[in-house]
């Protein structure tokens, strides 16, 4: 096939050149689909020829790329069948449902093959034992609210959603406000805002050398221990220790998420009508005065979005406590206990726990989207 050759060609070349050449194709894949979705709804004669050219070059191309008559025949046919149907009912100004669907009708088959379907067979799952043979009902989610190991995730979930949106948010505003307008003021956003062009990873991988412990006899190498023997205190084992090494864990995701907070709370507080806080300070109002009742109501909507955007992160963390614990001395959330459910065979758990995430995420969901709505009623 062409397609095997035109890739062992490019698995030939040095992999600079491998690079320059997935992203001319992928731009080449990209202009002729953005040529198609901006041609097909047009009329005049002009664009009738360009339809038909497109519907003998692609069918010749897919023919040249697998060297198959018959995708080349099957392409051709829903190429050409789906451009008669644009073509023909925009004629009159009619059509727009129908092109409205065959452009969307791609996203809508990825969501369905890569959202939904998942979605209803991890439920299906959920009711099953390990070996998929079994049904075995709500067995799976009674042990994980009767197990140690089960509850134990569920609270620390509840800890982290707690403690993480909040936190970061009142961080992140204090950044936004009193670094607003100072001297320095993109370097100081920049500094706070380059956590978050970190993976979750490399930022477990960073603070794991802030917490590394050794014993009273050894050098220290991590930082907070080193602090607490220049003190004259000893070296503590701060991921061992039951229940603040999940307060440990919390610090890193607070960390990471401050910076987003502080830009999207510093964007919107920019947005204020200077009009409204020039009358709040004729009207007598303090500093104090004019942000909580003044600045405070007028980026609601931005906190709500950075509210629930750092809850639905705080509820699916998982990369944080993998990397720094694994799960271990009590720090398991229920993205990790998921994850080490399914690694020990137990795919009926481990389908139990994403359905319970997934319960626990959708009022959020929910809530963030009624709240765009308003936001755009109001508008």
């Amino acid at each position: 096939m062409n397609a095997t050759i035109f890739f062992d060609w490019v698995g030939s070349l040095p992999p600079v050149l491998q690079a320059v050449v997935v992203v001319i194709a992928f731009a080449v894949v990209v202009a002729v689909i953005l040529l198609l979705v901006d041609v097909a709804p047009r009329k005049g004669a002009m664009y009738t020829w360009i339809r038909l050219a497109m519907c003998l070059i692609v069918p010749f191309a897919v023919m040249w790329f697998f060297n198959s008559w018959y995708w080349a025949m099957g392409v051709a046919v829903a190429v050409g069948a789906l451009f008669f149907l644009l073509d023909y009912r925009s004629r009159d100004g009619a059509g727009y449902l129908i092109q409205l669907v065959a452009f969307m009708a791609p996203a809508i088959l990825l969501l369905l093959v890569g959202l939904i379907l998942p979605s209803i067979q991890t439920v299906y799952a959920s009711f099953w034992n390990s070996s998929g043979k079994t049904f075995i009902g709500l067995n799976n989610y009674l042990w994980i609210f009767t197990q140690s190991d089960g509850i134990t995730a569920v609270v620390n979930t509840i800890v982290w959603v707690l403690i993480v949106p909040i936190v970061s948010t009142l961080v992140g505003l204090a950044y936004a406000v009193f670094i607003d307008r100072t001297r320095g003021e993109k370097i100081y956003k920049i500094l706070v805002f380059m956590p978050m062009a970190i993976s979750f990873v490399g930022a477990s991988i960073i603070w794991r050398f802030m917490y590394e412990y050794r014993g009273p006899q050894y050098e220290q190498i991590g930082l907070l221990n080193q602090i607490m023997v220049w003190f004259g205190g000893e070296p503590q084992q701060w991921l061992l220790n039951e229940p603040w090494n999940n307060l440990f864990l919390i610090v890193v995701l607070i960390w990471v998420q401050t910076g987003f907070a502080m830009v999207v709370l510093s964007a919107s507080i920019k947005g204020v009508p200077a009009e409204l806080l020039e009358a709040a300070e004729l009207d007598g109002a303090n500093a104090w005065q004019r942000f909580w009742s003044v600045t405070v109501p007028a980026i609601r909507p931005a906190l709500i979005v950075v509210l629930t955007t750092i809850s639905i992160a705080s509820l699916k963390v998982f990369d944080i406590v993998r990397t720094m614990t694994a799960g271990n001395y009590g720090t398991s959330v229920l993205a990790n206990e998921m994850y080490t459910q399914f690694s020990k065979f137990e795919a009926g758990r481990s389908a139990a726990l994403s359905v319970i995430l997934f319960i626990l995420v959708l009022p959020i969901v929910i809530y963030n989207a009624r709240q765009i709505k308003k936001q755009r009623e109001i508008r």
